[in-house]
Order: C-alpha cells, then sequence, then structure tokens
C-alpha cells in the first residue's frame, strides 16, 4: 500500500513537472527550476486533497 502512493506520488510530480516545463517554454519562452517545482508540488498537494475529499465523501 505504502508503495502504491510512493509511486502515485512520484508519477504525479513528474507529469504535472513535464507539464509544466512544456507550457511554459511553447507560451512563455524559458522555464526556471524554480517555477516548474512550485507549480509542480502545487498540483501535486491539489491531487492528494482531491483524493482525500473524495474518499471522504465515499465513506458518507
Amino acid at each position: 500500500m505504502i508503495l502504491r502512493e510512493l509511486l502515485i506520488l512520484v508519477l504525479a510530480l513528474a507529469g504535472f513537472a513535464s507539464g509544466v516545463a512544456a507550457y511554459l517554454v511553447v507560451f512563455h519562452g524559458t522555464a526556471t527550476v524554480k517555477d516548474v517545482l512550485s507549480i509542480s508540488a502545487a498540483a501535486t498537494i491539489g491531487l492528494y486533497v482531491g483524493r482525500y475529499v473524495e474518499r471522504g465523501l465515499n465513506r458518507g
């Protein structure tokens, strides 16, 4: 179970980071590491908050 959560965390961070970097390069011309990591971290936190809320709603 812990391995599954760790895998989800790593894949979410990698996916968000690649998407953010691609967006910044295409539309703004540059992508700093700080911007990519901070936006990716915020998106991953949002993902986990959403999963927590969903689990709470499923329990009733």
